[in-house]
């Protein structure tokens, strides 16, 4: 089994899970898609940190232009709203363990794609609708296709610990939207 089918297989529950969640707040309504942003702000700057710690410079040579968490902060900002605490950076002691949080950050871009729809366009969504490179879905696949992974579980392991970062926040988020 390649990395990326174990990686979606083994983690399907969690996306689901973290889908659901994120899928109630309505983005079409000021104060809901702040609180989406802020949830999404304690969890991706750190994990990017966290990735670049752990190396993901030499695993995917175009991470630099990946990154999100800089166009997370600014719609934050031009919402009038705060940045949230952060949580605790992940520890990714090895390539699998990296490409196993990528794949969770790499694949939220996708489902960004998908929620910007319902933002109003008056509102900033540079995070949700990154100007990337064209094809970088299609590079990062064919990277994680290329890996050389000796222990999917680990892998497996951090994504599924990424995921529940997101869980984590967007319901401590949610106890606070009115």
């Amino acid at each position: 089994m390649s990395l990326r089918s174990a990686l979606r297989d083994q983690t399907a529950d969690c996306h689901a899970a973290v889908d659901t969640l994120f899928g109630s707040f309505n983005l079409s309504l000021t104060q809901d898609y702040k609180a989406f942003l802020r949830a999404h702000a304690r969890v991706v700057p750190s994990v990017e940190d966290a990735l670049e710690n752990g190396g993901i410079g030499r695993l995917l040579p175009d991470w630099p232009d990946r990154r999100r968490a800089h166009l997370l902060a600014a719609d934050i900002l031009k919402l009038d709203d705060r940045l949230p605490v952060l949580f605790s950076r992940p520890v990714l002691r090895c390539e699998a363990a990296i490409w196993g949080a990528a794949y969770v950050l790499e694949g939220s871009k996708l489902g960004g794609a998908l929620l910007v729809k319902a933002v109003p366009d008056h509102l900033p969504s540079s995070y949700l609708n990154p100007q990337g490179p064209k094809g970088a879905m299609r590079l990062f696949m064919d990277c994680l296709d290329a890996s050389k992974v000796d222990d999917p579980g680990v892998a497996v392991a951090a994504a599924r610990n990424v995921f529940d970062l997101f869980l984590k926040a967007g319901q401590l988020t949610l106890e606070t939207v009115p």
